[in-house]
């Protein structure tokens, strides 16, 4: 998908705590500002830099902003991704971090791709989010947008919790395990991946449901429609946790339910030319290394 519109006014996300990413900003905005961008960046980003930059809080940088850059790792773009989503502002995300599934785009890469970007001849990858929806005595208490997943577990530690699985209304299975993982395609080489769920291509419309440890070993990831409706529930007097993308959590009491589904916001990621997605795989997971 190719983006011609113009992009004049940028917003920098990033953390830096560390001294390479404080380091990158700086030289950045200066590079950005000589091609005659306006550039905000959020709270964080400004205490790397002289006084006088031009500020936002985080959830305010994409309503004053064409483009939005991560510098950092995944768990920055991550909060980035459900600040912009709404106002469906793509995102730049530069790998200063760790191992970097989402933020692909290298330090070396970032300039020649901003060149580009300026001239209107990106292209990015759209991406869907998951919305989860917490529901107590028949009321919604809580919605949460997630870019990789949302993930049901016991409060206590070490303890296994039942779980009971249904989809479109239809019961599917109770799982006795750790926890539930529901994931997007994005999501699927994160937690998912780790607890042996499958590798979803972005562009294939699914979820991922994989149990945690499951007591059962013939309770295995179960890959539905991203226009199912998935619920759980969980055995009375059970006290649970659900997280959204490892970032926002939310306390469960018995007889609360968990419903998840495809969000009506997409986010779009800025990609590296000629960088395909199985690239990025082969190098994050080392395949074909001797």
């Amino acid at each position: 998908m190719e983006k011609k519109k113009g992009i004049r006014t940028i917003g920098i996300i990033s953390r830096p705590r560390r001294a390479d990413i404080a380091a990158a900003v700086p030289p950045l905005m200066e590079w950005l500002k000589a091609r005659k961008c306006e550039v905000f960046c959020d709270d964080e980003t400004a205490t790397c830099l002289p006084a006088g930059a031009h500020q936002r809080h985080r959830q305010e940088l994409a309503d004053v902003s064409d483009l939005l850059i991560v510098l950092g790792g995944d768990g920055t773009l991550l909060a980035a991704a459900r600040a912009a989503a709404e106002r469906r502002v793509p995102i730049l995300p530069v790998n200063l971090g760790g191992l970097g599934f989402l933020t692909s785009v290298t330090r070396e890469e970032l300039y020649p791709l901003l060149e580009q970007v300026l001239a209107g001849q990106h292209h990015v990858s759209e991406r869907v989010m998951l919305q989860a929806e917490v529901f107590r005595a028949g009321k919604r208490i809580e919605a949460h947008r997630a870019l990789n997943d949302a993930v049901l577990n016991k409060g206590a530690v070490a303890r296994m919790i039942d779980l009971d699985l249904r989809i479109d209304g239809d019961f599917v299975s109770k799982y006795r395990a750790d926890g539930l993982i529901v994931s997007t395609p994005t999501g699927s080489t994160a937690y998912s991946l780790s607890a042996g769920g499958p590798i979803i291509h972005p562009v294939v419309a699914a979820f991922v449901i994989t149990p945690i440890c499951p007591h059962t070993l013939s309770d295995r990831p179960l890959v539905v429609p991203d226009t199912a409706v998935i619920e759980v529930e969980w055995a009375e007097g059970e006290a649970a946790y659900v997280t959204l993308d490892g970032q926002i959590g939310i306390d469960l009491k018995p007889s609360d339910r968990v419903r998840v589904t495809k969000a009506p916001e997409t986010i779009f990621l800025v990609r590296a030319p000629k960088k395909t997605y199985y690239e990025v795989l082969r190098n994050k997971l080392g395949w074909g290394e001797h």
